[in-house]
């Protein structure tokens, strides 16, 4: 069996907030294997940005709080490291690449001094010798002029050539393993399509894993090896990408996967998952997802199910798995 490259082990990550304690991530645990592309999805708030900045040490410290968890990697729990040991991990054995490139790119500093930053800081690399590695990196992400962009400023560039210098300066030391939080949302649909091929031809070029955090499962369907979907802070389903889409288990997977527009087959108002997600600042007794689910019965409403096993490689946190006979036609 293939060792993980990285391993949570239920993490679990709260908020003090002005209405109480907010449990945005609540017991979540999956593996990252070497060189695979896993992608993590769920709608807004469900716990996936929250849950990558815990593995770089991103949390603020108040208001956030790791309550209990591991995050295994290289064998050491990176909750347990001092801050020097995980400033030399972070851009270095693990990069992130975050939703929006014009808040995450400093908008004082040149783009060539931004991409050769982590050369000299985690590879002792002189300004020349990084400002030249920059160069090539910025080409290799195929930006136009590469050379003239060295002393832009993010304000000058578009979206997407901003989000190819994200890209830039999150492989320039390449990492073991890439964590990208939505790096096309911002972007249309065709340069979302460009940037998609990009990474996947880079992380192929360099052996890495590729971490994808993501709500649109058509980028899922493109790129992922495996997904773990989240719901209101919790991993309730885990597959192969194919079983996913082509068997979903859990009744959350089933309604995102029913609000996905297909060509030629929505004439209509798309389908919708009804209700809201739970305030998660409240107890909750049951299933979280239980108040939305159409399969719902007693023990969902009483007793949070734990994340059966469905068969191998697939896991889903539904009592369905239990009471088989509960689960009812879809209309």
């Amino acid at each position: 069996m293939t060792q993980s490259l990285l391993e949570i082990k239920d993490l679990s990550v709260y908020f003090d907030v002005p209405e109480g304690v907010a449990r945005a991530v609540d017991g979540v645990s999956f593996n990252v294997l070497p060189g695979e592309t896993l992608a993590l999805v769920g709608e807004s708030g469900c716990g996936k940005s929250v849950t990558s900045m815990s593995i770089l040490g991103l949390i603020p410290s108040p208001p956030g709080r790791i309550e209990r968890g591991r995050i295994i990697y290289s064998g050491r729990n990176l909750l347990e490291e001092k801050e020097e040991h995980l400033r030399r991990i972070r851009g270095n054995e693990i990069s992130m690449i975050f939703q929006e490139p014009m808040t995450s790119l400093n908008p004082v500093l040149s783009i060539g001094r931004q991409v050769a930053e982590p050369l000299m800081v985690h590879r002792g690399l002189s300004r020349e010798d990084a400002t030249a590695e920059a160069l090539s990196w910025l080409e290799r992400v195929r930006i136009p002029a590469a050379a003239k962009r060295l002393e832009d400023y993010p304000h000058q560039l578009s979206g997407g050539m901003r989000q190819r210098v994200m890209i830039a300066m999150a492989l320039v030391c390449q990492p073991r393993l890439l964590i990208a939080d939505e790096p096309t949302t911002a972007l249309d649909v065709t340069i979302q399509a460009q940037v998609l091929t990009l990474m996947h031809s880079l992380k192929e070029e360099l052996g890495m894993a590729l971490m994808l955090i993501t709500h649109d499962l058509g980028v899922v369907a493109q790129v992922a090896r495996r997904v773990v979907v989240m719901y209101a802070g919790q991993v309730v389903e885990e597959a192969p990408v194919a079983d996913i889409f082509d068997n979903p288990f859990h009744p959350y997977t089933q309604g995102l996967l029913r609000s996905m527009p297909r060509l030629g087959q929505n004439k209509g108002r798309l389908a919708e998952i009804p209700g809201t997600v739970p305030v998660l600042t409240e107890t909750i007794a049951g299933c979280r997802f239980a108040p939305r689910c159409a399969h719902q019965f007693d023990r969902c409403r009483i007793e949070a199910p734990p994340l059966f096993e469905i068969a191998d490689g697939r896991r889903a946190r539904c009592w369905l798995k239990r009471y088989p006979d509960r689960r009812k036609a879809h209309v």
